[in-house]
């Protein structure tokens, strides 16, 4: 008798979310666009053609060259003789690190409590909302400067350089973890009522092993597309503080310190020194606001 073949299991190409990304050309545009940024932020000390911050190579005889004059300063040059695309690809690197580290930084806390508050209920779970609840009614950006004063008042003035970026990255990552923790705390209350819970707990797995090895995987599907937003509510968090002064220091220039140089030349005529920075942080925050449009609707079954 001969044998029948297994069935081979179906590879990632055969996947609903696949044949939906392929089939959308606002998603792959914009991961393309995400992709480049990636890249040019990642391998900027590699590929970039001048090193903005290297003092000895800066020359003030070299600042204001208009843009598209020659290959050497092709997107021009600042007041400081810094070619623009360099410190575009170097500010760029700085606005993802800080971005993404917020974002991380927010779905650890928000994630936390929510499958806390959704698997202990009661007090516990109304303690928490609650606190979400204040938080939510101040902006985001109001938080983080809140945040970004207090630390700022405790550090001696000295050390605020060397720490600023640590800063940044815990007052975004406070002012984002509500939507997180609300959105998971919903999602494990649908969770803990159901059979494989109630099946561990009676053979007495215990609850945080519940909590982390079967209800987390679970829930982490509508996290990925928040966070995904959330990484381009972030970059734009950090461009506002570093514009407002509040944010990176100009010795470690994100694209909103940037934008922040550059509005001081903006009427004077040089406008390709806030002009290029802010076309960059706005095709950055499209491509990622896109691509997480793209997923919601992808991971939504509604929508299959």
């Amino acid at each position: 008798m001969s044998g029948i073949a297994a069935p081979r299991p179906g590879s990632w190409r055969d996947s609903d979310l696949w044949y939906s990304f392929t089939h959308s050309p606002i998603a792959i545009g914009s991961a393309v666009v995400s992709l480049i940024f990636l890249l040019g932020a990642g391998l900027a000390p590699w590929i970039a053609p001048h090193d903005p911050f290297d003092i000895a190579t800066l020359s003030l005889l070299d600042s204001f060259r208009h843009p598209f004059a020659g290959w050497t300063y092709p997107l021009g040059t600042d007041e400081q003789g810094r070619d623009m695309l360099s410190a575009i690809m170097y500010g760029a690197r700085l606005s993802l690190v800080v971005g993404a580290a917020s974002v991380l930084f927010a779905v650890g806390v928000g994630v936390g409590l929510g499958l806390v508050a959704g698997y202990a209920g009661g007090w516990v779970d109304g303690l928490l909302m609650r606190a979400a609840d204040v938080q939510l009614t101040f902006p985001a950006i109001l938080m983080a400067l809140l945040v970004d004063g207090v630390v700022g008042a405790l550090v001696p003035r000295d050390r605020h350089s060397e720490i600023q970026i640590y800063v940044i990255v815990f007052a975004i990552g406070i002012a984002r973890w509500p939507q997180f923790a609300r959105t998971v705390r919903g999602s494990t209350l649908v969770e803990r009522g159901k059979d494989y819970v109630a099946a561990a707990q009676v053979i007495g797995i215990g609850r945080a092993k519940i909590l982390f090895s079967h209800i987390l995987p679970n829930v982490l599907g509508p996290v990925l597309v928040i966070g995904t937003l959330t990484l381009g509510l972030a970059i734009l968090d950090e461009a506002t503080l570093s514009f407002l002064g509040v944010g990176l220091p100009p010795t470690q220039p994100s694209l909103g310190t940037l934008i922040r140089i550059g509005d001081d030349f903006l009427f004077s005529g040089q406008w390709w020194v806030t002009v290029f920075p802010g076309l960059a942080l706005l095709a950055l925050v499209l491509a990622i606001n896109l691509l997480g449009d793209w997923l919601r609707d992808a991971l939504n079954p509604r929508l299959r």
